[in-house]
């Protein structure tokens, strides 16, 4: 199987079927995969249109957490459950295209890859978003740059493309796919950001907000400073 592309949700019920149907669309005829939903304990109608979801398109799968664990952990499980080597995430709520996920394939099919290169990050260089969005975004990516020093314009895109067996490998805590690439680049390997669309949230509500997007970070941000600075990285070999 080439890909596994794993979507964590809550309360997105109005969006499950279009962005199957958009998933599907690119994916189709060009790549062996499957899709997995985390339904992240929701309490409206995603469950039934899960379960719609998965009548309409085989290759659905779905997971159900029985209470709400955050995204992070959503998108873990669903990593867990994966059966390809290669991961593409995308948000549930339709903002980022899937059309966008054979080009953030093409760069590790390339002849030229660097084997190091094992996550590529979605950069929303022209959000659609709202203004307290875009400043709060803008004003936490330049102080984690500046901290973090992982030269990744948007680690806040929802859409990536990552080796699984990294990924399980990284150090996991609540909150830590917004650090994805200064945990990768700790761990010893490459990130390379590639453009991708953004479109206006058509359906639903937001469930973040200056606080969960903004504030909450801040801790999060020193704990993986702390993590850069105790690294280590040994070069291993069996003694024949």
């Amino acid at each position: 199987m080439d890909l596994s592309v794993v979507i964590p949700v809550k309360n997105e019920q109005d969006n499950i079927l279009p962005l199957l149907a958009e998933i599907h669309a690119a994916l189709d005829g060009r790549y062996d995969y499957e899709v997995i939903y985390v339904d992240d304990g929701s309490d409206d109608a995603t469950p039934r249109v899960l379960d719609e979801g998965r009548a309409q398109y085989p290759r659905l799968r779905v997971l159900r957490h029985a209470q709400s664990c955050g995204q992070s952990t959503a998108v873990r499980s669903g990593v867990k459950a994966a059966r390809a080597a290669w991961i593409a995430t995308l948000d549930g709520d339709g903002q980022n295209d899937p059309a966008d996920i054979p080009n953030l394939l093409a760069v590790i099919q390339a002849p030229n890859c660097p084997p190091e290169l094992k996550l590529i990050a979605g950069w929303r260089k022209n959000r659609r978003d709202t203004w307290l969005k875009r400043i709060s975004s803008k004003i936490a990516n330049a102080v984690r740059g500046n901290l973090l020093k992982d030269n990744t314009p948007d680690t806040g895109c929802g859409l990536k493309l990552f080796q699984r067996e990294l990924f399980l490998d990284l150090p996991y805590f609540d909150h830590m796919h917004r650090f994805l690439p200064a945990l990768v680049q700790r761990a010893g390997c490459q990130v390379r950001s590639v453009e991708v669309h953004q479109r206006h949230r058509e359906r639903g509500v937001s469930k973040y907000g200056l606080h969960n997007r903004l504030w909450v970070g801040i801790v999060d941000l020193f704990g993986v400073g702390w993590l850069q600075r105790r690294a280590k990285r040994p070069v291993v070999r069996e003694v024949q």
